[in-house]
């Protein structure tokens, strides 16, 4: 890179610095105070994937407002999916719609709704699917953040500039941006307008991708506004160029380094004229059988270029479901001749955070990150001396740790108590967890503690996988269990060493696919101490390979079986009491 390209980068960077912390400033000047009328959202909703789900993030965000960690005087609401078939994103834009024409009637017409999809289990980020991932820990604030407070301040300036309508944005990513002084992100046309990045080509074919209808002066300026041919959902990068989306980095402020580029979508926007549309073919589909993807599904069908072939590719769909090829034409019907324009956010950044390697690489090694939002080490926790802190690149979060801890490299800790002389080796996740003094968990583990109601009675689990275990992955049969790998041994090499005998391993809710999701190998124990000592006594066994046998007459669960009985209210007291704590401590230091 040349001396002016370098400069320019330096440049970009402490633009995009300088207007994500003034963003933050602002929300935290919003937190605990009633907000007035067009200062802020009227409507946060949240969506959940279950009435379980639902409750939780209802109590969460109550909570929330009760401490006045979130702006007061608006309306937080928290819809979830309907019973039966997963729906997906789409079809939970499609029922929140519903929702809110049903609460609002013709008022709905004068209101700025940001729409938050936090549905799903996370599983693969587990730490997030007990309490969910919009409430996912980020090492920011006083009081701590939460992904909701934060993609709350990342988009605190846009209701100010947006028409009555519905934004919708996911749980797990982050958007940053800036902006000169005279521009301004506005969401005031019709149709969608969905807000796009420049990102390397490789990150297209995950992502959706914007083909423009005109290539001059696009990245000059650090935003624009245009409007677009059509859209392209995971487009292979020989469809990209054939389609005209590639484009080549002219000079201006601009975020990336690659010649070669495309616009990646993130967050849209949806005027209410459309959002009827929207809402009419609900009506006209009755309940969904399948899931419909907001992204995909919708867009696809909008520019002047829009064709309906996509509609019968079912290439990026996990699950062909009956009806899917139906809905998608009807979608693109309806939706045909919508206008979709562009903001184009030239100076910006996308990051997700919805795996475990992704949270532990944004919260510690991402240098660029921890400096554009301000992260820290060692947020809102207790005790554990500075030098004790380790390196720089490790995260403690909403934790009390005593002095003599140690937390490796690439490790983050959070809502947890760490006893005398505790280890935590590098690259790991400890969340929720009590820990007695003197034990050591070794490198690249997950672990997390959940509060259970089992058998009439609370009990604690504390479920451990590998960071990289891919606990989506299933077999058909319990006969094939070699085909399950925990820290990278097969799960019936990991029977043996636990002297468990495969015939009377259980696999929770009947499931025809077994997986470490559900798969019932976790001890349930009275005390959440000894549930993770038992556990971590188990996963040494498992990854050292010596031998380990739990107690006579110990129930076992899985992941799963634990989000179905959880003890929601025992975890949150868990969480208030490390609060008080933390608070107390750090006003008597």
């Amino acid at each position: 890179m040349d001396k002016k390209s370098d400069s320019m980068r330096q440049e970009c960077d402490k633009r995009l610095q300088s207007a994500t912390r003034s963003k933050l400033r602002k929300f935290d000047c919003l937190r605990g105070r009633e907000v007035q009328p067009g200062e802020f959202w009227d409507v946060v909703v949240v969506t959940a994937a279950d009435e379980n789900q639902r409750e939780a993030y209802e109590l969460q965000i109550s909570l929330k407002v009760d401490r006045k960690e979130l702006p007061l005087g608006i309306h937080y609401k928290v819809f979830s999916d309907p019973p039966g078939s997963k729906v997906g994103n789409g079809g939970s834009t499609l029922y929140t719609l519903q929702h809110l024409n049903d609460i609002y009637g013709k008022d709905l017409d004068k209101l700025r709704v940001i729409l938050i999809h936090a549905g799903g289990f996370s599983q693969r980020l587990p730490s997030a699917s007990s309490l969910g991932k919009i409430f996912t820990a980020i090492p920011l604030g006083e009081p701590l953040y939460q992904m909701l407070e934060l993609k709350l301040a990342i988009y605190v300036d846009f209701p100010s500039e947006m028409k009555p309508g519905v934004l919708v944005t996911c749980a797990d990513d982050i958007e940053l941006y800036s902006t000169a002084e005279d521009e301004i992100v506005r969401f005031d046309k019709p149709g969608f307008t969905a807000i796009a990045h420049p990102s390397p080509l490789s990150i297209g074919t995950t992502h959706g991708v914007f083909v423009l209808d005109s290539h001059e002066n696009l990245n000059n300026a650090e935003m624009k506004s245009i409007s677009c041919l059509r859209f392209l959902h995971k487009p292979s990068i020989d469809k990209m160029r054939g389609c005209g989306a590639v484009l080549k980095r002219q000079s201006g402020y601009f975020s990336l380094s690659e010649t070669e580029f495309v616009y990646t979508d993130s967050t849209y926007y949806v005027d209410f004229d459309t959002a009827k549309s929207l809402l009419n073919l609900l009506k006209e589909l009755g309940t969904l059988h399948c899931e419909i993807d907001a992204y995909g599904d919708f867009l696809q069908a909008l520019g002047p270029e829009a064709t309906i072939d996509y509609t019968s590719n079912t290439a990026n769909v996990t699950k062909e479901e009956r009806g899917l090829v139906e809905i998608r034409q009807k979608v693109f019907h309806l939706l045909k001749g919508t206008p979709l324009n562009v903001i184009l956010l030239n100076n910006s950044k996308f990051y997700h955070l919805g795996t475990t390697s992704e949270y532990l690489c944004h919260l510690t090694e991402d240098v660029a990150l921890r400096r554009e939002l301000g992260l820290q080490s060692f947020a809102f926790s207790a005790d554990m001396k500075e030098s004790s802190e380790g390196s720089s690149s490790s995260c403690v979060m909403h934790s009390i740790l005593s002095p003599s801890c140690s937390v490796g490299a690439g490790s983050v800790v959070e809502y947890s108590r760490l006893g005398t002389g505790v280890s935590v080796g590098k690259g790991c996740i400890i969340s929720s967890c009590w820990v007695s003094p003197g034990l050591s968990v070794p490198d690249g583990v997950f672990m997390h503690s959940l509060c259970v109601n089992s058998q009439g009675r609370t009990g604690f689990v504390t479920v451990f996988f590998g960071i990289n275990d891919n606990l989506k992955h299933g077999v058909e049969a319990p006969a094939y269990l070699e085909g399950l790998k925990l820290f990278g041994c097969s799960l019936a090499e990991c029977l043996s060493r636990w002297e468990m005998e495969k015939e009377f391993l259980r696999f929770s809710d009947g499931s025809s696919s077994c997986s470490l999701w559900n798969t019932c190998v976790f001890p349930v124990c009275t005390d959440q101490q000894s549930s993770f000592s038992l556990s971590l006594e188990m996963l040494h066994a498992a990854m050292d390979g010596s031998t380990f046998s739990l107690p006579r007459d110990t129930k076992l669960m899985s992941m799963q079986e634990c989000l179905q009985c959880k003890n929601l209210k025992e975890m949150l007291a868990f969480r208030m009491g490390l609060y008080n704590d933390i608070t107390q401590r750090r006003r008597n230091s």
